[in-house]
């Protein structure tokens, strides 16, 4: 071991490295080498005009500083931190577009060839191999491709498994220095975030594979996963939220298709017990980003699930994420890397997930058009689902104008009257879809009640405009008997006109409810629940239906409970039905729930009452 460590410097000889013009990389997230940097600056004064390169960092970014602009001028892929940002809103940096997958590729084949890579490692093994240890993403491929490797050793470092070693006679230059890595903990919880998360995570299923990033959103997605069996970990990163699946024996890699058992991953960003967690886990593995981000491995998983963040998203799915307007925020990253390998996974979803609002309410991220100088990151082509504090949007295999409806549903009330004008105005909706969707706050936060018949998921939810072929679909499943007794005419067909009025409910007065199977991006009306205000009275009107092969597996009586849970906390007075005097399964059930038979002058109607309040 003497051997290896005389190989220690006190001091990087920076001259004999590199010169003036050089293009030099930085180590990424949270393993910045601030010695070597700070080295840099403060010991090579004579170098000037470097191009320094790097993803995201977690440090003080000393070479954004303006005073430095003369000596080195930042080309960065992913802008992470106040003066890195202020340096790109200034001119003084670039920001390079470029998917995380590929950017290992623009230094191996000399699109941006490097004259140095200053990396962080944990102290050499026995046999002289240091460990990249939380941070490999772009690292090793920035390594393998520099003319020199300039490390800096530090003892804090933790040892990680997989493609992660370099052999200490690879570097030019190394010094000793310790350095805590900085810990990145998620801030404290809003109601919105956590109904988002609520969302997010009943769209993944038991022996789901997971990609998730760092966040408010991600993390509490993870909190509400506990329940769930046999989950993988096949992501660009890991946090705490992750390393607390794995420990409770949620995520176990079991269901895997790729990399069977292990949790795969390219860095991590956390707190220091995360680092602890990860040392020598044989569990855990880091890649280069070239691999792990690699659209067609990612598809290798079945039931691969992305899940990503967003700035803003216009009605036709389209995605921004690294811009505000012409002002670059962030990156590219690796959304679209596993976005695209989610779509192409066998039982895939790709999920965008963001609240609703921005700048405390007063501007909405899902927008009619994207803001001027937006740059679209996700096309409308690969985004399955948009989920905000108001539910999730299905848009895989939906057209422009059922897309725009879908998210409709899920942008703030406040703001979805004038979305529904904007888009009018571009045909992408009919002139007969008059109403916007409207939210039953006596459901609950979460508008999306788990319903199970025989180990068969359902789910109960309003009615909403974006329904409305589902809802043409179910009226011609009827049977002429069903449609006979449920409706008090034999109707002669269901238009999508006639459709779009019956799912475009103002739910403030009248309700309208469903039951309905979702698999992936399939969906299919189940049953159907209604009542009718009648203020005048205080009263309303009670109908259902149910599609006939699900009859008696108990749909009706749970939309009724519903219903008259509703209207109850409403204070409406009484409900009342009419129905045929021959369907008796639906007489059962009004009056197993209180309905009370009175005299109807029409011997072919028995009407029922129900008093709510006295």
């Amino acid at each position: 071991m003497q051997s290896i460590k005389s190989q220690f410097s006190n001091k990087v000889e920076w001259s004999e490295l590199i010169k003036s013009g050089d293009r030099i990389f930085i180590g990424s997230n949270i393993a910045v080498p601030n010695a070597l940097t700070d080295s840099l600056i403060d010991d090579a004064k004579n170098i000037r005009d470097l191009e320094m390169v790097h993803i995201g960092t977690v440090s003080e970014d000393r070479w954004a500083e303006p005073q430095y602009k003369d000596r080195f001028k930042i080309n960065t892929f992913f802008i992470h931190g106040k003066k890195v940002r202020q340096a790109v809103d200034e001119g003084r940096a670039d920001y390079t577009p470029c998917f995380l997958s590929e950017i290992s590729s623009l230094f191996s084949n000399e699109t941006l060839p490097l004259n140095a890579a200053l990396i962080m490692v944990s102290p050499p093994d026995e046999l002289g191999f240091c460990s990249l240890g939380v941070s490999v993403d772009i690292v090793m491929a920035a390594a393998r491709s520099a003319k020199h490797i300039i490390a800096q050793v530090n003892p804090e470092m933790p040892r990680t498994c997989g493609h992660s070693f370099l052999h200490i006679s690879e570097f030019s230059a190394c010094i000793e220095a310790r350095q805590p890595l900085p810990e990145v903990k998620v801030g404290e919880n809003t109601k919105i975030i956590e109904r988002i998360g609520q969302y997010v995570a009943m769209l993944v299923e038991d022996g789901a594979t997971l990609q998730l990033g760092i966040g408010k959103i991600p993390d509490v997605v993870m909190q509400y996963l506990h329940s769930r069996k046999n989950l993988g970990i096949h992501s660009e990163m890991i946090s705490d939220g992750v390393m607390d699946l794995i420990k409770a024996g949620v995520v176990n890699n079991r269901a895997k298709t790729f990399h069977p058992g292990k949790t795969v991953t390219s860095f991590c960003m956390g707190t220091k017990r995360l680092y602890d967690f990860i040392d020598m886990n044989p569990h855990i593995e880091f890649y280069p980003s070239a691999y792990v981000n690699k659209s067609a491995n990612i598809a290798k998983n079945a039931n691969m699930v992305s899940i990503n963040s967003a700035l803003q998203v216009d009605l036709s799915g389209q995605v921004v994420a690294d811009s505000i307007g012409y002002k670059f925020y962030s990156g590219i990253g690796g959304q679209v890397d596993f976005v695209h390998g989610a779509s192409k996974s066998k039982n895939g979803k790709s999920i965008i997930a963001l609240p609703s609002t921005a700048k405390n309410g007063e501007v909405s991220r899902i927008v009619a058009t994207l803001s001027e100088g937006a740059g679209v990151v996700t096309s409308r082509g690969n985004v399955h689902y948009v989920v905000t504090e108001f539910g999730i949007a299905s848009l895989k295999g939906k057209s422009v104008r059922e897309r725009a409806l879908e998210l409709l549903r899920v942008a703030h009330p406040k703001f979805r009257e004038e979305l529904l004008s904007q888009i009018r105005q571009q045909f992408w909706v009919p002139n007969y879809q008059k109403h916007t969707p409207t939210d039953i706050p006596e459901l609950g936060d979460v508008q999306l009640l788990k319903h199970v018949i025989d180990d068969d998921v359902f789910y109960l939810r309003p009615l909403n405009p974006a329904d409305e072929r589902r809802l043409q679909e179910f009226f011609y499943s009827h049977t002429k008997d069903t449609v006979r007794l449920r409706y008090n005419y034999v109707p002669q067909g269901m238009t999508r006109e006639k459709s779009c009025d019956l799912v475009s409910v103002d739910q403030s007065k009248d309700i309208a409810l469903t039951i309905v199977r979702q698999e992936g991006s399939k969906i299919r009306i189940e049953a159907v629940g209604r009542y009718y205000l009648y203020p005048e009275e205080n009263a309303c009107e009670v109908a259902f239906v149910t599609r006939e092969n699900l009859h008696g597996k108990g749909m009706a009586k749970r939309l009724l409970s519903t219903m008259i849970d509703i209207a109850s906390k409403r204070g409406i007075k009484k409900m009342f039905a009419i129905v045929k005097s021959e369907n008796k399964p639906m007489l059962a059930v009004f009056e197993k729930f209180g309905f009370k038979r009175v005299f109807n002058p029409d011997p072919g109607e028995i009407e029922l009452i129900k008093y709510l309040q006295e």
